[in-house]
């Protein structure tokens, strides 16, 4: 359980335990429960929802190209302002360039395991990200568990600090309800780096892997997930609380996993991928897409060339 969660677990007045007793058998400290975050301004909410929808679109886009796609919108903005916004936000833009990761500098890099591997089977690899939710009046941050061959959901947790302990929460619950992965990829982010969160998965002899700075395609499965709960939950709604963000996030990853049919899966569900644990053929389905993200960025590529070659084809008789 997150602090985030123990502390929501704490009543006020409760009918046998102090609030001092109630901390301590919680093992969160009692200032927490009083302290209160500076909220941000509703002119900076504002922003930071346009800016998540601008980076949900153009992923590449650092905070100079930002501010300017902000600016052409009439909304006045400097890159310092877009910058800070987007620190706090958890989001960079995702192209290599030198000293983008904000891990923490005495925190172990493990190398990237992936490349080229082809994902055969459930539990081969899982991976875990966070991203920024919004609501009415704040935010909170979402940490997801899932299984690269299935992209079956397998845990997750919302915070409204980026801690690493909710990310630990949401790795243990995974692996007490559906066992170990061979390979956990993640990115180089602090949370994902930590002592508390490595030890969990070495404990287990999980291989680490972790994607290269700012490699989007490296955990590209679990970035779609993303784009399709904000898209089709988060922008949709304004959570009041951060209750309200659990049940309406829990209720849309539960259609996610159990009833969504998923083209790469050859319109199967996560659920019925993961529990038959039957591997899928993909490469023979010629609209799915292979479970490498390299493999798939080459197809992709593929399939533009042939569209660039048959539209200069139907335009050369015009010019002629």
């Amino acid at each position: 359980m997150s602090r985030t969660e123990r502390l929501e677990t704490i009543e006020r007045p409760h009918p046998q335990f102090s609030i001092v007793k109630q901390c301590e058998l919680l093992k969160v400290p009692r200032s927490t429960l009083y302290h209160e975050p500076k909220p941000e301004r509703p002119a900076n909410l504002a922003l930071m929802r346009r800016i998540d929808e601008l980076y949900m679109k153009w992923p590449f886009y650092g905070a100079r190209r930002m501010a300017e796609q902000l600016r052409r919108e009439g909304i006045a903005v400097d890159r310092k302002r877009v910058r800070r916004l987007m620190r706090l936000m958890g989001i960079e833009a995702i192209y290599q360039k030198p000293n983008t990761s904000r891990r923490h500098p005495n925190h172990k890099k493990h190398p990237y395991l992936l490349k080229n591997m082809a994902i055969m089977r459930v539990n081969q690899v899982w991976c875990a990200d966070i991203t920024y939710i919004e609501m009415a009046k704040g935010f909170v941050y979402l940490v997801a568990i899932m299984d690269w061959f299935s992209r079956r959901v397998l845990a997750w947790r919302l915070s409204i600090t980026m801690e690493t302990d909710f990310c630990v929460a949401a790795l243990q619950e995974a692996m007490d309800l559906y066992g170990k992965p061979e390979i956990f990829n993640t990115d180089q982010g602090v949370q994902f780096t930590a002592a508390s969160f490595i030890e969990t998965l070495s404990a287990q002899g999980v291989r680490i892997s972790m994607d290269g700075k700012g490699r989007y395609l490296d955990n590209i499965f679990i970035e779609r997930l993303w784009r399709s709960l904000k898209y089709e939950e988060v922008y949709l709604k304004a959570y009041a609380s951060v209750a309200e963000a659990r049940l309406g996030i829990g209720a849309w990853l539960t259609f996610y996993n159990d009833e969504r049919l998923h083209q790469a899966l050859d319109y199967k569900t996560p659920r019925e991928i993961f529990e038959v644990s039957q591997p899928v053929d993909m490469m023979d389905n010629a609209s799915a897409l292979p479970t490498s993200p390299q493999a798939q960025q080459q197809q992709q590529e593929r399939s533009l060339s042939k569209t660039r070659k048959r539209l200069i084809s139907e335009t050369l008789p015009l010019a002629a």
